[in-house]
């Protein structure tokens, strides 16, 4: 496991307030594996239990960022994804309370330049850590099923499109209180009541409200694919058809997995999406029973640019895009994580969001398309630490003080 904080940066290093950085600087690291013995994460002298935001949450300085091991490698397709991501950035307003708009658009002019990634990041930016800043984070992936455009023997799932009379109403049009939130459901005649759950679109409730764009061949794995978001039909000639995201039902996300480990059908070793997937089969009415369970159902359309598109709006890359809670990570920010499963310490952008993905640190990693990607998204769960990368000066403004040599405030 490589160390996400590297311990005596040379000097020179460029930063926000444009100083040398003592070399052999000793920083803590928190985790939440226990093969490695280290120090317990900075913590505010006054760090709210709950909160609806980042700032409501508590928020402290990271450490500096020349002290984090950022190289020059995978970082430039960071900085080419915080690009994409700036024109959002720079007019979205921030729900988390870290940065507002403006404060975004000198980092996103210097993203057009081809200079050293590392530079670019140490250059514009500090960290924050929100909280304890223990961060979870698990993966998902672009999965790739057999599908059909058209409904025959072998293909006789519905990938439906938004319905019709799917409603989608602003909460925060009634209440300040409520800004930023909405609720979905439909109307029934002069009521407004959710809308249909898994069990009962699966049981015909869009037979005549909504028209499938394809067929796919397997429940359980277009179930998974509905996890994912987006994904690949493999259609019967050979061509590719790809989908993606165009609405929800609005019924909260349940995870199957969790509930299958409470009701103890999972043994330690199947607790990995390709575990849960045997079980399903291998148990086909008990297993519709537990995906029914998860009311939420996603509708579709077809992608046919550059996919997948995250809740930026932007296409996600591979080992680079991260999904986020909006409120407690500024859509488009970078994020540092530095994690007990390696392959996913280092920079991600947050360009998406999920249903299950809520709450402060917690992270969901894109990791492309194949089975590669299918392998490690379907096996992650890595605990450990997560600094947000923000506009220099951003700790100045939220009167938060600044490290200081590469020290966090409640570290010293």
């Amino acid at each position: 496991m490589r160390l996400g904080l590297a311990l005596g940066v040379a000097l020179g290093a460029a930063s926000c307030a444009g100083g040398v950085i003592p070399p052999s600087v000793s920083l803590l690291e928190a985790r939440q594996s226990t093969p490695v013995p280290v120090a317990p994460a900075a913590t505010a002298p006054v760090v709210l239990a709950t909160g609806s935001s980042a700032r409501a949450h508590g928020v402290i300085a990271g450490p500096d960022i020349a002290t984090l091991a950022i190289g020059s490698g995978a970082e430039a397709g960071a900085r080419d994804a915080f690009r994409l991501s700036c024109p959002v950035l720079l007019r979205r307003p921030d729900p988390s309370g870290l940065a507002r708009g403006e404060d975004w658009a000198m980092a996103c002019r210097a993203s057009g330049s081809n200079g050293d990634a590392r530079d670019f990041f140490r250059t514009h930016f500090e960290t924050v850590q929100v909280g304890t800043g223990l961060a979870f984070a698990t993966g998902y992936y672009e999965p790739e099923i057999a599908g059909s455009r058209t409904r025959d023997a072998a293909h006789s799932v519905p990938v439906f499109a938004s319905p019709a009379d799917l409603v989608e109403i602003d909460l925060g049009a009634f209440s300040e209180s409520l800004k930023g939130r909405t609720v979905r459901g439909r109307m029934e005649k002069a009521a407004f009541v959710p809308y249909f759950d898994r069990g009962a679109i699966d049981q015909g409730a869009l037979e005549r409200l909504s028209v499938p764009i394809a067929w796919a061949a397997d429940y359980v794995e277009f179930f998974f694919l509905q996890v994912q978001g987006s994904g690949r039909l493999r259609l019967p000639d050979g061509r590719v058809m790809r989908i993606g995201y165009a609405g929800q039902n609005g019924h909260d996300y349940t995870g199957i997995g969790a509930l299958m480990r409470q009701r103890g059908l999972l043994s330690p070793g199947q607790a990995s999406m390709q575990g849960i997937m045997a079980w399903l089969r291998a148990n086909p009415a008990e297993g519709m029973a537990i995906m029914r369970a998860n009311k939420s159902y996603v509708f579709f359309r077809e992608l046919t640019g550059a996919g997948p598109v995250g809740s930026l709006g932007v296409a996600v890359a591979s080992r680079t895009s991260v999904a986020a809670d909006p409120a407690f990570v500024p859509l488009g920010a970078p994020v540092w994580l530095d994690l007990d499963r390696n392959e996913a310490d280092g920079l991600w952008i947050a360009q998406d969001t999920g249903g299950a993905i809520k709450g402060a640190n917690r992270f969901d990693t894109f990791w492309g398309a194949g089975d590669e990607a299918r392998r490690i998204a379907g096996g992650m769960s890595g605990r450990g630490t997560a600094y947000i990368l923000v506009p220099c000066g951003t700790l100045k403004r939220l009167g938060t003080p600044a490290s200081v040599n590469g020290v966090a405030p409640a570290q010293r």
